[in-house]
Order: structure tokens, then C-alpha cells, then sequence
């Protein structure tokens, strides 16, 4: 995956966006390394995107972390950051795995899954 775009958009630009999707597969072109969500109001999208979830996205972009390691880098509870990796794996922004912490049990790595993420807001 090279790229995340979250975006507005209304209903018909999603179906319009899916069509032409859909046309391109049945001609079996190859697609962008790429994924769009939407979001029908600029409002919700910048409420669920807060600044403490684009700055966790942030933290993993270019590099998996533990939640731990997260919840010292950003300054937050360690409940408050584990919510906000649930909701973002929801939206599929962030995946997170376990492995094995010698000595420590086991942590939960949490990694983007593209190196870029673009998010456009259309007003209007």
C-alpha cells in the first residue's frame, strides 16, 4: 500500500469513485496502491480524526511501535492510546499484532499501513 487518501464526499462521488473501480477491474487494469475513506461531513471526519489520532498515525507511519513506546512519546495514558488503535484499526488506517517481549511478555506493535496519508476536506 503507498497511500491513504481520507476525504469528503457525498454519496454520489463514492459511487462514482466505485464505478470507475469497477470498470477499471473489468478491464483488467491494475490498480493504485491505494485506499480512500470517506466521510460524508468535514465535521465528523476531523472529530474522529482528531489531533490525537493523526499524531499517533503519525508516530507509526514510518516505523511499527508498541503501545507502550506510544504512550510515552505522545504524553497519554495508556488507555486512552489503546481506544484510539482499536477505533483506527476499525477504519483500517493502522493494523497492530503481538509478539513476544523477552522477559516482558508480550506488546501489541502497531503499524500504518501505507507510508503516506493525504486527507482532503471539501467545504461546500
Amino acid at each position: 500500500m503507498t497511500k491513504v487518501v481520507i476525504r469528503t464526499d457525498d454519496l454520489d462521488g463514492f459511487f462514482t469513485r466505485a464505478k470507475d473501480a469497477a470498470r477499471r477491474a473489468d478491464q483488467g487494469q491494475s490498480f493504485e496502491g491505494m485506499v480512500t475513506v470517506s466521510f460524508e461531513d468535514p465535521q465528523r471526519m476531523f472529530t474522529v480524526l482528531s489531533e490525537a489520532r493523526r499524531r499517533l498515525m503519525s508516530e507509526v507511519m514510518h516505523e511499527p511501535k508498541s503501545i507502550n513506546e506510544l504512550t510515552i512519546r505522545l504524553h497519554r495514558n495508556r488507555s486512552a492510546i489503546t481506544k484510539d488503535v482499536g477505533m483506527l484499526e476499525k477504519m483500517g488506517l493502522i493494523v497492530s499484532s503481538r509478539r513476544t517481549n523477552p522477559g516482558h511478555g508480550i506488546q501489541k506493535m502497531v503499524r500504518s499501513i501505507a507510508p503516506r496519508i493525504e486527507m482532503v476536506a471539501t467545504l461546500g
